[in-house]
């Protein structure tokens, strides 16, 4: 019975000794073995085999890189403002046992070096500039915090800057600037806007303006040339009117009784009219009255026979042409001034006019 007891004994002892003969350590960390309480060896990822009852696996530093968020710490800006920040780290441990050995809690210092950085960076720097100035901020912490961990056997990676948040008042204000600012912007814009359109509206107008007087002087143009043939037609017309009077005197051969019976038919034209005080008589309508009773009476200052051209002077077309030029415009007047010239002197040969008397 003695003997099963030490065989169970025995047994149990084995099977603690090789608990304590065999480690195995996980993927990404590393085994800290003290022999007495002394510094013996790092045992890396897999199966280890330390002496039992001597050697003691201290610590298990994890490989992995590890992010630490600290919660927000106040911090006085250079213009005397207290801000919340922050902040994200992310570390590496490279050397487990200066992690193990160099610093009691490699955490806690970090923590505690992050912040009294950063308050070295931010009190130099203003509201603005702080709340501008992140990546800045970033790059100075993380230089400053991989500097004073790399004895510890820390590598920091990355710090990032999580939030700042100023006072309430300044909250407030800053949002009353924003939207004073995002006002003044609009404004701008709609005065901008509404420049582009007078703008528009303006050269609009003049391009009409100048549409309407090129239109308008092109009217003028064509009612002027318009108005110039009209007139060199009614020219044209008069001239050939009075050569068809001239013509028509010279075929006819008026005698005197056709010429009083023409002073006849002017008194009725005389006296038309409700207005007419005074009628101006010629003095040969008397002898004209006198002679309608007898032919044989001869009025003084009208010829009996006239002599003139027998044959018919050529008119011309009888429709009205348009005048090329100014040469023949004027030879056309010429014209009508000699037969108006011509048929007066037919009508009183050697002869001037008596005046008239006033009834």
């Amino acid at each position: 019975m003695e003997l099963l007891i030490l065989l169970g004994l025995l047994f149990l002892l084995v099977v603690v000794a090789l608990a304590k003969t065999v480690r195995i350590v996980p993927q990404a960390r590393a085994g800290v073995v003290e022999r007495f309480g002394k510094y013996k060896q790092t045992l890396s990822a897999g199966l280890n085999i330390v002496v039992p009852f001597v050697d003691k696996v201290r610590y298990q530093i994890d490989l992995r890189e590890q992010v630490v968020s600290f919660p927000p710490q106040p911090v006085i800006t250079e213009d005397n403002l207290v801000v919340s920040i922050d902040t994200v780290i992310y570390f590496q441990v490279t050397d487990p046992v200066s992690a193990t050995y160099e610093i009691a809690d490699y955490i806690q210092a970090i923590e505690q070096l992050t912040m009294t950085t950063l308050r070295n960076i931010i009190g130099g720097m203003d509201l603005e500039q702080t709340l501008t100035s992140r990546e800045e901020i970033n790059s100075g912490l993380r230089g400053v915090l991989d500097e004073a961990t790399g004895k510890w056997g820390i590598r920091v990676n990355r710090v990032e800057i999580k939030g700042i948040d100023p006072p309430p008042s300044i909250k407030d204000a800053m949002e009353k600037q924003m939207r004073a600012d995002r006002d003044k912007r609009a404004l701008i814009l709609t005065a901008e806007g509404q420049r582009q359109s007078a703008i528009l509206t303006a050269e609009g107008n003049k391009q009409s303006a100048i549409l309407n007087a090129e239109g308008e002087r092109e009217s003028q143009i064509l009612r002027a040339q318009a108005e110039r043939e009209a007139a060199i037609l009614r020219a044209q017309g008069e001239g050939q009117a009075i050569q068809t009077v001239f013509q028509a005197i010279h075929d006819g051969q008026p005698d005197q009784s056709l010429l009083a019976y023409q002073y006849l038919q002017m008194l009725p034209r005389i006296a038309d009219g409700d207005a007419n005080k005074l009628w101006i008589v010629p003095s040969e309508i008397g002898e004209a009255l006198k002679g309608l009773g007898s032919t044989i009476n001869r009025l003084p200052g009208i010829p009996e026979e006239v002599e003139g051209p027998r044959t018919r002077i050529d008119m011309g077309p009888s429709e009205p042409q348009s005048v090329a030029g100014d040469t023949e415009r004027r030879a056309t007047d010429q014209a009508v001034r000699d037969a108006i010239a011509e048929a007066e002197s037919a009508a009183r040969p050697g002869q001037s006019g008596s005046s008239p008397q006033a009834e």
